[in-house]
């Protein structure tokens, strides 16, 4: 039940309009959603490749500010470095010549004074080139501020500062080193300058209001400057350009200085880069639904202005069921749909006329049934008058005559045998009805007509439409020996043609033949589909060939050939396996 509604429903809408509207609104949604994710796609890419040149600006200009400050500090210590009290103070170290209490105080002084240059330098310390510090006044040695590692670096770089990190003593500080070359003694060691530097002195005004993260680390990956919460490490050693924190997607850009090797990264939400993108999403998501219902609008009234005319053709076509073949009266629409409309009008007005003529063909059929009924005693009349008098000749001793009234008998029950199953007969049937027949035109014409039947003898069992050769042999005989006061000749020949599967039926007279302009009339009717049942020149010839091509098919056709005062010859072709159409 359910099943014969479903289908019941499907009949409902399964119309031409409705699968035109379907095909045309999937293919604009395919066509709205491709367009759509692609620009989606395209616009968002933009404006994350955009917003990373952006921070990939900010980093540079970013970094270079940081080398600014190194330079500085460097430029500072490099100061520091090659003052003159300082050099001569070392270089008394150097010779074995002490510095005392004062000195040291004054040397403090003055180096001290260099703070002023940079507000990232807390504070310097200074020692000799064995490890004793020269201030700030204690007794710790180089090597158990910062450890031997870092001075042995120290001496590596030869006067170039080298960037130590946190302070162990006090995280709140960075530490620099540089080592100190006596000028006046050839660039020897002298000692080493120690830099504690403010934390905050590599800070980013720029990023306090970041909403991402800034994380700066030197050549061990140690953090100089983080806003970062967390374990910096997932940031540090990812090899990806997207990380994942807190179930949320951020984008890092990293630059590493040429000048101190430092890596400054910036951590960026790739919400915060795509902010825009919900606004393109939304807008693309509207002008789709728009563009859908403007594009359902025009594809309706689109399929309904072509299948508006189908509609109208078709219930013409439906009005052929109650017999009234109506044209369908002229449509405007395309080319396509007026040249069906023009062909159903063709087709109506053949249809018409072919009922019109079948039932004129049918009217006359129906007398021609009614007069053969009425005609019917006189056959059986005829036959029993001439079977008595046959058996009247053949008491009274008249075999000639008898055998004439017999040949007669034969004759008119061949003739007017009107059964479907007599409509064809064989070969052998019809060349014993031309026997009959010459033999009775032989006692008319007598020693002037000579006849001959040529048949191979397993041509006998073909079978032919009946009276199809009698025709024309009494046409020879009436048309061209009966206009002859010398002897003539009808040969009748049947042979297999040697091209092809049929057989050749040739009717020969020696008659008086056929002018031409004659034999240019009969060949136009032969040539032409209608024919003329009249009395008159030709007419056997042209019924013969009608029902030839009727049996056989249109391109079967009479052949005749005739001569004025020579004779004429009519010949036709049959298939040798009696097929018909």
């Amino acid at each position: 039940m359910v099943l014969m509604w479903l289908k019941r429903i499907f009949n409902r809408f399964n119309t031409l309009r409705n699968r035109i509207l379907i095909v045309f609104m999937f293919v604009m949604t395919v066509v709205l959603l491709f367009v759509g994710i692609t620009t989606f796609h395209i616009v968002s890419m933009l404006l994350k490749k955009n917003a990373e040149e952006q921070i990939e600006q900010t980093i540079v200009q970013a970094n270079g500010r940081l080398e600014a400050l190194y330079e500085q500090l460097d430029t500072l210590t490099n100061q520091v470095a090659t003052n003159i009290y300082v050099q001569q103070a070392l270089l008394r170290e150097a010779t074995g010549r002490y510095l005392g209490f004062r000195e040291r105080q004054n040397l403090m002084q003055i180096v001290n004074s260099f703070q002023a240059y940079s507000d990232g330098i807390q504070s310097f310390e200074l020692y000799t080139d064995n490890y004793k510090r020269v201030f700030p006044l204690n007794e710790t040695d180089l090597v158990n501020r910062i450890g031997v590692d870092w001075v042995h670096q120290a001496n590596e770089t030869k006067g170039r500062m080298v960037w130590i990190g946190r302070d162990p003593k006090s995280p709140n500080y960075f530490l620099a080193i540089r080592q100190i070359r006596l000028i006046d003694r050839w660039f020897s060691p002298g000692g080493y300058l120690l830099i504690r530097i403010n934390r905050d002195y590599f800070q980013f005004a720029d990023f306090k209001n970041y909403k991402g993260y800034t994380v700066l680390v030197d050549r061990d990956s140690t953090p100089i400057f983080s806003n970062f919460k967390g374990n910096i490490s997932k940031i540090l050693y990812t090899k990806q350009r997207n990380v994942w924190i807190k179930d949320e997607e951020y984008m890092v850009v990293t630059h590493t200085s040429s000048l101190t090797g430092w890596e400054l990264m910036i951590v960026t939400s790739v919400i915060t880069l795509t902010k825009g993108i919900d606004v393109l999403k939304n807008t693309i998501i509207l002008s789709g639904v728009i563009g859908f219902l403007i594009f359902l609008i025009c594809s309706f009234f689109l399929s309904t202005m072509i299948t508006k005319p189908i509609l109208k053709l078709t219930k013409a076509m439906q009005r052929g069921k109650d017999g009234r073949l109506r044209p369908s009266p002229p449509i405007s629409s395309t080319i396509e749909i007026n040249e069906l409309n023009d062909t159903y009008n063709s087709l109506v007005e053949n249809i018409n006329y072919l009922i019109q003529v079948v039932y004129e063909k049918e009217i006359v059929r129906n007398h021609a049934e009614l007069k053969a009924l009425q005609a019917q005693i006189n056959p059986h009349f005829l036959f029993n008058t001439l079977d008595a008098l046959y058996w009247s000749l053949i008491e009274r001793g008249e075999e000639e005559l008898s055998e004439f009234v017999l040949y007669m008998s034969e004759l008119f029950r061949y003739t007017v045998s009107s059964s479907k199953q007599d409509e064809w007969v064989t070969l052998q049937e019809e060349i014993e009805h031309i026997r009959r027949y010459m033999e009775i035109m032989k006692l008319r014409w007598g020693k002037r007509l000579l006849w001959n039947i040529v048949v191979p003898v397993h041509c006998l069992g073909v079978q032919i439409p009946k009276l199809l050769i009698q025709p024309l042999v009494e046409n020879a005989v009436l048309h061209g020996i009966g206009n002859k006061t010398e002897p003539g000749f009808v040969w009748v020949t049947v042979e297999e043609c040697s091209d092809s599967p049929d057989l050749i039926i040739r009717v020969i007279d020696n008659g008086n033949g056929i002018d031409e302009q004659t034999l240019h009339e009969i060949n136009q009717r032969l040539n032409g589909k209608e024919f003329s049942l009249s009395k008159g020149s030709g007419m056997a010839i042209v019924n013969v060939n009608r029902r030839l091509q009727l049996y056989y098919g249109e391109d079967r056709k009479l052949k005749i050939y005739s001569e004025l005062g020579r004779g004429t010859s009519v010949s036709l072709k049959i298939p040798s396996d009696g097929e018909k159409l």
